[in-house]
């Protein structure tokens, strides 16, 4: 059976909704700015792409608070029998950090499991679910999860939930790695020197077509391929020949049953570490050899969102394709060599119903997504 989206909701630092993330990327304004949640004096960098709306000192956590946002189950009509896939890297880590530095609740209140709960809780779903936990590919491979179970048959509803925060004790592990620039970030660009960290929650409602056509749902797209890799290359480090995210991206074109050549455009996971950018271009130019495909990546205007990335970028990779252009790379000011005819820092237009999403993570996991928008 096809999966379909057929309900989504997101937010970033540009604010709630596709509409308001759409409208900041085609500003070309970043929204990485300097952070004010805690000191940033002992670390490498300043800035981050955090949300005003959030309250750091309120009893909920700084997840908890995006979500509450984001699932609201009259909006986004969420049955009551959907099974729910909960996205995060590091989920409420605000809560240990409380807990453990000012003696406030329990170290177990972080437990993603605990998360899970409460976001069954506010979807009104019967409470089953699942954490998928893999790094800065989690939600892309929730989504990838999401869709399997509803072509192999095995459930018909299937929501995706998705959230990260900015959080001094996430600031200090990318500042001891070296990893941020101190500026926001500059994916694609001869001078980059790092990424930019951002926090995002989204969630987006997947059905059987037949389904979601039984019940009168708008069908937005349908994951049509997905594909998974690990290139077990170093703890941190990407595969410096870019096989493993090419494997994932063969993969979810096979799955999805269309040719390289029929993708409009790619959704990169271009965190602006010079690493990390070198490495997808390898893999795309092992995968896309045809011609240049348009490229972009939204890291330098909401900051890169660690679990919640895949599941961002796609509901922005789906506009995009409705509007029949792609942003350009916010704070791509010099194009690299590598990513001559690829990437660009104004919007192009493009053409086309598929698109290609990917994401990397820790570990050397590796997600490729293929969405296709549905004719009407």
């Amino acid at each position: 059976m096809k999966a379909v989206l057929v309900e989504h909701d997101l937010l970033t630092a540009y604010g709630h909704g596709i509409d308001a993330a759409w409208s900041g990327l085609l500003s070309r304004q970043t929204a990485v700015r300097p952070v004010a949640r805690f000191p940033t004096g002992a670390f490498t960098s300043h800035v981050a792409a955090t949300l005003d709306v959030l309250d750091p000192g309120r009893r909920d956590s700084l997840c908890g608070q995006m979500l509450r946002l984001v699932l609201d189950p009259a909006r986004l009509r969420i049955p009551r029998d959907a099974f729910v896939l909960l996205a995060t890297t590091v989920g409420e880590i605000d809560l240990l950090e409380r807990s453990l530095l000012g003696g406030d609740g329990r170290p177990e209140d972080s437990a993603p499991a605990r998360l899970l709960e409460k976001v069954c809780a506010l979807c009104g779903t019967r409470g089953d679910g699942m954490v998928i936990s893999a790094a800065c590919a989690s939600s892309g491979a929730a989504l990838a999860q999401a869709a399997a179970l509803i072509r192999d048959g095995r459930a018909d509803g299937v929501l995706v939930v998705a959230c990260d925060s900015v959080t001094e004790f996430v600031f200090s592990g990318f500042s001891s790695l070296m990893a941020l620039d101190s500026h926001a970030a500059r994916p694609f660009d001869r001078r980059r020197r790092g990424l930019s960290l951002g926090e995002a929650a989204a969630a987006a409602l997947l059905m059987s077509e037949e389904r979601a056509r039984r019940e009168g749902r708008r069908v937005a797209a349908a994951v049509a391929g997905w594909g998974l890799s690990n290139d077990a290359n170093h703890m941190t480090g990407p595969s410096r020949d870019g096989s493993g995210l090419a494997a994932a991206l063969r993969q979810a074109l096979h799955s999805a049953g269309v040719a390289a050549s029929d993708i409009a455009f790619i959704s990169a996971h271009g965190t602006g570490t010079p690493y990390n950018d070198a490495m997808e271009l390898k893999a795309f130019k092992q995968v896309f050899t045809a011609r240049p495909l348009p490229t972009y990546s939204v890291k330098g205007a909401i900051g890169h969102t660690l679990g919640a990335a895949g599941l961002v970028e796609t509901l922005i990779a789906l506009h995009a394709l409705r509007a029949g252009r792609i942003p350009s790379t916010v704070n791509l000011a010099e194009v690299d060599d590598a990513a001559a005819g690829w990437a660009a820092a104004v919007p192009v237009a493009v053409s086309g119903r598929h698109a290609a999403i990917v994401n990397a993570g820790f570990g050397g996991i590796n997600s490729a997504l293929v969405i296709s928008r549905e004719e009407t």
